[in-house]
């Protein structure tokens, strides 16, 4: 029976006796229960779970009540349980997870809030603490007011994704619907971090692709680096960019087609990023999201722990609920096309892996988090591997890393065009490649659209300089160029 209490705790912790004189011992584990996940705590038994029993179960059950009543404030949620096993008494007290948080520990003149990492209870820092208070007023960072005004600042990029996805201009109304400022004229924190001179200056993007496999030659050894403030989707396109410019892709080209082996799905990229910028807790102060490149994977660091203070590690990343410490940015960035409003970020980061030509089976993306960081490793799926390991043969084929097929995935991504569009450029280019000729009738084929949306996406090519028509061929055939520099 206890076994079964102990494997349906989300938190446990075990107390051989009741401590009365020293309630603290166990009391700060009740604070830390209600402030996060909720918790269950054991009397009666020993840290390697040996029944120890209690001399006086009802006595003791009296006292755990009365001391949670008079030492826990405000008042915590739970529920206090006599079990028996194997002919001794055990209590069993199940804390539930709090909305009137912060719960406090009160004694002696001192007021201290606790909260879990990893088995233990600790004193909550000053940033989790205003996280807990503003959980307890139900309210998040990003749609407080901020001290700024909406006058003061331009959106150009947000009004150019948004035009760019929805086919329409974003007029100034939207943004007090989309909670960026409110009827004053005052941007919220979510509006703030959308400016394009953002004002936030902890939400900062920090890059660095270093020579190796870590840090420890230091800033010197670093092969590039750069540091990017301003509007999230500044520094989501920058960073996304940055990982671009330092990876390359390997390609097989075949009698009708082409494949691609690229560093790092950009897919992947993108859905780790997103969610470092909008999931991060932007009240950490003096921290930003880091991406790191290594010789043989990259990493996403961003400020903050999972929102509902669980261990991703511990998670089942196919089936991971999404609790969203930052709403407001969330909703707009769902507006923007940028990401899904149901949370399925870290099961899009995985399946593109997995679909990867060249993907094996120990490059599957990591994550981890503990209570005041989150990061995703992606590893590269090009290193320390031949050709030939990678699912292909070298035998009479023309296999290559240029230059040229960079730029113009880079430069298709930055189409001005729909999300949909964009992927379906990138279909052509990926079975064309810069030697490949085509016309309507065969991008048709490979976006399975009508002709006529065929002839609109190869308009939108050519105004972009991607393409060139080609002549003896016949009419209507074009190819892929690198873009002007």
């Amino acid at each position: 029976m206890i076994n079964r209490w102990i494997a349906e705790a989300t938190e446990c912790d075990f107390k051989v006796a009741l401590e009365t004189k020293k309630p603290k011992s166990w009391l700060k584990s009740v604070s830390a229960f209600a402030n996060g996940v909720g918790g269950t705590l054991f009397f009666g038994i020993r840290d390697d779970r040996e029944i120890i029993g209690l001399e006086d179960v009802q006595a003791d059950a009296e006292a755990i009540s009365r001391l949670i009543k008079e030492r826990i404030t405000p008042f915590p949620d739970f529920i206090l349980v006599p079990e028996r096993e194997n002919g001794k008494d055990l209590l069993v007290l199940t804390v539930s997870p709090g909305r009137a948080t912060p719960y406090y520990y009160k004694a002696d003149g001192v007021m201290e809030a606790y909260i879990r990492m990893g088995n233990e209870s600790v004193i909550a820092p000053n940033y989790v603490l205003n996280q807990l208070l503003l959980k307890g007023m139900n309210r998040t960072y990003d749609a407080l007011i901020s001290e700024y005004d909406f006058k003061d600042y331009a959106f150009s990029k947000m009004r150019e994704q948004y035009k760019t996805w929805t086919g329409n201009s974003m007029e100034d109304k939207l943004f007090e619907s989309f909670e960026m400022r409110d009827t004053n004229g005052r941007l919220t924190n979510a509006g703030a971090l959308l400016a394009d001179q953002s004002p936030v200056r902890h939400s900062r993007l920090f890059c660095t692709r270093w020579n190796g496999l870590d840090k420890s030659g230091g800033m010197v050894d670093a092969l590039d680096s750069a540091e990017y403030s301003g509007s999230l989707i500044i520094l989501l396109n920058e960073g996304v960019g940055f990982v671009k410019r330092n990876m390359k892709t390997r390609w097989k080209k075949t009698a009708n087609s082409r494949i691609e082996m690229p560093d790092y799905c950009e897919r992947s990229v993108f859905e780790a990023l997103v969610n470092a910028l909008i999931h991060r807790d932007y009240t950490v102060l003096g921290s930003e999201v880091h991406i790191d490149i290594y010789d043989d994977r990259l990493t996403i660091h961003s400020p903050g722990g999972m929102a509902d203070g669980t261990r991703i590690q511990e998670r089942d990343i196919s089936n991971v609920s999404s609790t969203r410490r930052n709403p407001v940015l969330a909703d707009i960035f769902g507006r923007l096309g940028y990401m899904e409003r149901k949370g399925s970020g870290f099961k899009k980061i995985t399946e593109t892996y997995y679909a990867a030509h060249n993907y094996r089976d120990e490059l599957e993306p990591k994550f981890y988090s503990d209570a005041s960081s989150f990061q995703v490793t992606l590893y590269n799926l090009n290193y320390g591997t031949s050709v030939s390991a990678a699912k292909v043969t070298i035998e009479d084929e023309n296999i290559a890393i240029t230059s040229d097929h960079v730029a113009i995935e880079v430069a298709i991504g930055k189409l001005n065009a729909t999300q949909a569009t964009i992927d379906k450029a990138k279909a052509v280019f990926a079975n064309m490649g810069i030697d490949g000729v085509f016309g309507r009738s065969d991008v048709a084929a490979i976006t399975n659209d009508s002709v006529t949306a065929a002839g609109n996406l190869i308009n939108k090519l050519k105004n972009a300089e991607l393409i060139e028509p080609v002549s003896g061929f016949g009419k209507g055939k074009y190819k892929f160029v690198a873009p002007k520099e």
